[in-house]
């Protein structure tokens, strides 16, 4: 068996993770490829090492000295380099780092050292071969990634190296100038490694076991998701569970990679397992809750509308024409309601209104703002009568009055609006009902 490791900042914090991780790999030999974050904070206040670096070169960029700001960060791998005792000197990588910094490369150079130094610490201490990132994941000249030659160039550098380290997060531009991805693209790194080595499993190591049923802030303890299909997974992490990096998902969903997140700090708790398709059965109707507040709603009342051809593609060319995407939009015979983000919307509220007057001609037009939305989302649902009545039950005994309802036909999900006030209290009463009263 084939397995690639990816880790998180929080799990290569310090010294003592390391050790960790290090357990954890060669706890199985079929840990061959690894994947690191740069280390995250190490307590409450503490400031990732990403962050050190973007503060430390717009010193530079502004032409401050930062060399006090170098030396924290120096002192930092230098601390968990002691605590590991390894005998490596990280002198020269950050001569070349300063150095770098004073010619001002650019800021995704900078926020990229973080997972370099990581890999170099990593690959030292597991006795791995290092591969720089730089050299095998590639984007092109307008900074678009390139997958093609991504893979054939991962494929054919780690096809003769049986156990290495690949840093995450950052690739290189045809000019061998530095290119990050977003925030949390050490996610994308692993799927790529994952997809280029054909591995059997992808494990994501972390600070939780897994996927939850509800987000832990608002229920206490939730239930660990055991197995969750990559479409149930995509709706989740659309409302609010960001586990995984969303561009993590598609290289292994492609090649039929499973994914196994798992938390670093209790190797022993199984996780989740994300899956294409599987046979098993959910032990609840629901496989999770997930949720945003700070949504508005513009809903088009119109007699006859649906009888007009092309009545939905000129309200939504409204919104496409200022620049908008939108949410949802539930509709009636009459009736045609646009969901949107309302921070988004509220500049061009005034412009909406009167394009759709232009364009749609509608007899009313009504805002309502400070909405959220829930997602009660699961494949069990498919096979289970009267969910939807359940979740309005739930919804009515906890007193919350349900201003929307959007049922896709695949059955995968409801979606459910609610008042932002009411919120919280909808989780939990759906909670409620689905989860502990199975327990």
């Amino acid at each position: 068996m084939k397995k690639v490791v990816k880790f998180g900042g929080s799990s290569l914090a310090n010294a003592e993770q390391f050790r960790k991780v290090g357990n954890i790999v060669l706890a199985e030999e079929d840990r061959r490829y690894v994947i690191p974050s740069a280390p995250g904070r190490r307590f409450p206040g503490d400031t990732k090492v990403t962050d050190m670096l973007y503060s430390c070169y717009h010193l530079a960029e502004s032409g401050q000295d930062f060399s006090a700001a170098l030396q924290n960060i120096r002192d930092r791998y230098e601390e968990i380099i002691q605590g590991l005792g390894l005998d490596l000197d990280m002198e020269p990588e950050f001569e070349t780092i300063e150095a770098s910094f004073r010619a001002r490369v650019g800021e995704d150079y900078a926020a990229s050292r973080g997972e370099y130094l990581n890999g170099i610490v990593m690959a030292a201490f597991l006795g791995y071969t290092f591969v720089d990132a730089a050299e095998v994941i590639a984007f092109d000249e307008d900074g678009a990634f390139d997958d093609k030659k991504t893979d054939k160039q991962l494929s054919r550098r780690l096809e003769d190296i049986p156990k290495a380290v690949i840093p995450g997060f950052y690739g290189a531009m045809p000019d061998g100038s530095i290119k990050t991805f977003s925030r949390g693209g050490s996610d994308i790194t692993g799927s790529l490694v994952a997809k280029a080595v054909h591995a059997d499993l992808y494990e994501n190591w972390t600070d939780v076991s897994g996927f939850l049923m509800a987000d832990p802030r608002i229920i206490k303890d939730p239930v660990t998701i055991p197995t969750i299909t990559y479409r149930e997974m995509r709706e989740l992490s659309y409302m609010g569970a960001t586990v995984l990096h969303e561009d993590a998902v598609f290289p292994l969903r492609k090649e039929g990679i499973p994914i196994n997140v798992r938390n670093t700090n209790c190797p022993d708790d199984p996780g989740t397992m994300v899956v294409e398709s599987t046979c098993n059965k959910p032990r609840f109707c629901i496989t999770g809750i997930g949720g945003k507040k700070g949504f508005a709603s513009v809903t088009i009342e119109k007699a006859m509308m649906n009888t007009e051809v092309g009545f939905g593609r000129k309200v939504l060319q409204v919104f496409e024409d200022v620049g908008m995407t939108f949410e949802h939009t539930p509709s009636g015979i009459d009736t045609f309601t646009v969901l949107v983000n309302q921070h988004e919307f509220e500049p061009h509220e005034q412009q909406v209104i009167a394009g759709l007057h232009r364009s749609v001609r509608p007899d009313l037009i009504e805002l309502e703002s400070d909405l959220a939305l829930i997602a009660v989302v699961g494949r069990g649902m498919r096979r289970t009568r009267g969910t939807a009545g359940r979740i309005f039950s739930a919804l009515a005994h906890a007193h919350v009055n349900v201003k929307m309802i959007d049922q896709g036909s695949s059955e995968l999900n409801i979606i459910i609006g609610v008042e932002n006030r009411d919120f919280e209290t909808a989780i939990k009463a759906i909670y409620d009902i689905f989860v502990i009263a199975q327990l």
